[in-house]
């Protein structure tokens, strides 16, 4: 068993991987902007360059040596006609102050007019090259590329660009930054984070992901943990009741009512628990979480919501084993009802009851995101509504991997359990 589950260990790697690189790419490459989910929309280009600075979303996504910086050029433009040609000036202005010591790359497309093209530095740049027009295949115009490098101090200062041309013209201008390496990437930066166990920073409160989950870990398993253990209980227990009495009364009322329980929509179960339990009778809190008494309503209305479902489904697991041959012989041997229940259908139902309870216990950590909702539980399902409706992109992704990583572990879990309540499972 021990290789076995070295080996399942080895087998997590990739699926973990896998997991990571599909986060990374909905949350870096198609959510957006963070920065501008952040801030808004009217903040200043410094402001959101600041942002991606201290998150790495300023650097080139995979790999490579150039990335967009926020300091967007401002094109002003002032034509002259020198000798019969007209001659365009167009004053760069840059949003913010560039950094020093460091290479810059001013890309431009150009109308098709334009024969030549040419940039005139200021104080504290440094022309690196004038790359000539290069036309655009099957389209008019092209495209220019101009290098220039920044000095020790930085700069604010206009660059002057000039095209010559009988008509020449300026289409679009973009300012790109040259990295230092061409791993440091935001991917890179990622997995380096995760590698110190780093799941970003809260956009909202400006707090660690992992002191936020630890603070909110502890309320949602006091919450989750004794409905997760009171609905099992209670669900193969009423099961086992219906398999005693099969067709007969106590399995014709209990088989009606847990069809009631599932008709029933869960926050009708929350308003009826806080209007009349809670407010009418005054039995139980309705708001907070100060001691187990605010616990006690929310977690009844998670044992009785997911009742029904639950009674179904372990009834029919128990009722398929009650009508197989080795029952039939058990009965036979002179072994009685109850010896026959759980000498021998209850362990052979257990595969399917531990699938299913192993597939419930990483939602133990994710927390109960109505209950907490409507009930002040500061958990990491009320974290976790937070974090979305707020486009809080670090808390959303942290919680998402640690629940990918926690269903990996169950997987595993699950595969152990079979072993050990099904002799004839064998771990190779």
């Amino acid at each position: 068993m021990i290789c076995y589950i070295i080996r399942r260990l080895f087998y997590m790697i990739p699926v973990i991987l896998g997991v990571i690189l599909i986060t990374f790419v909905l949350f870096n490459v198609v959510g957006g902007s963070p920065a501008a989910m952040a801030l808004g929309k009217n903040a200043s280009p410094q402001a959101l360059e600041e942002f991606d600075e201290q998150r790495g979303f300023n650097k080139p996504v995979l790999f490579g040596w150039w990335t967009t910086t926020r300091a967007s050029p401002e094109v002003r433009a002032v034509s002259e006609n020198v000798g019969g040609m007209t001659v365009t000036r167009y004053s760069v202005a840059m949003s913010f102050p560039l950094r020093p010591d460091t290479t810059y790359r001013l890309r431009g497309e150009i109308g098709e007019a334009t024969e030549r093209v040419s940039l005139t530095p200021h104080d504290g740049v440094i022309i690196l090259s004038h790359a000539k027009p290069r036309k655009r295949e099957g389209k008019g115009g092209g495209f220019v590329e101009l290098l220039f490098s920044t000095g020790t101090n930085v700069t604010t200062k206009p660059v002057t660009l000039s095209l010559t041309g009988k008509a020449p013209e300026l289409l679009a201008l973009t300012l790109e930054r040259r990295m230092s390496y061409w791993t440091d990437s935001q991917l890179v930066h990622y997995f380096k984070r995760l590698a110190r166990l780093d799941l970003g920073t809260s956009l909202a409160t400006n707090e660690k992901v992992t002191v936020m989950l630890k603070r909110g870990i502890g309320p949602s398993m006091a919450l989750t943990v004794p409905i997760f253990f009171g609905g099992l209980v209670l669900s193969v227990t009423l099961a086992l009741v219906c398999a005693y009495w099969r067709n007969r009364l106590p399995d014709r009322v209990l088989v009606f009512a847990s069809v009631a329980l599932m008709s029933v929509n869960y926050l009708v179960w929350i308003v009826f628990g806080q209007f009349f339990l809670a407010y009418k009778l005054g039995w139980f809190p309705i708001w907070g979480f100060e001691s187990w008494s605010y616990l006690a309503l929310p977690a009844c209305i998670g044992i009785f919501s997911g009742l029904g479902a639950n009674l179904r489904f372990y009834r029919t697991v128990i009722l398929d084993e009650m009508y197989k041959d080795y029952v039939r012989t058990a009965y036979a041997k002179g072994l009685g009802p109850v010896a026959v229940l759980f000498r021998h259908v209850l362990p052979n139902a257990m595969i399917p009851i531990v699938t299913n309870v192993a597939l419930a216990l990483p939602f133990l950590y994710t927390g109960s995101l109505l209950l907490e909702s409507f009930f002040g539980i500061p958990g990491l399902g009320g974290i976790s509504v937070n974090a979305i409706n707020s486009s809080d992109v670090d808390v959303v992704r942290g919680v998402v991997l640690v629940g990918s990583a926690l269903y990996v572990v169950a997987n595993l879990l699950t595969d152990v359990c079979y072993a050990l309540v099904d002799p004839r499972v064998r771990l190779k």
